[in-house]
């Protein structure tokens, strides 16, 4: 999953995400959305709102590409990729 700062405020931020995932027949999917979160004054998240959708997309049209784990740094971002 790669996400990035869509906005913020004092107490909210939005982000943006994408991920690839594919199913059980082997189809590949890229799940891309946003979410809207605000925060108490004491800093824990009081509201989430997500949205996300799922595009069926080739093996060949992935653009996420690194071993279990982590995003490697120097991975690009969703803006980088033209997401």
């Amino acid at each position: 999953m790669i996400k990035e700062i869509w906005a913020h405020g004092t107490d909210r931020i939005a982000v943006r995400f994408a991920y690839e995932w594919h199913d059980e027949q082997g189809q590949w999917y890229r799940a891309y959305g946003n979410e809207n979160w605000q925060f108490a004054e004491n800093g824990l998240m009081q509201t989430r709102h997500a949205s996300i959708n799922d595009v069926p997309i080739d093996e060949d049209e992935r653009l996420f590409h690194w071993p279990p784990g982590p995003r490697p740094e120097d991975h690009p971002g969703l803006s980088d990729l033209g997401l």
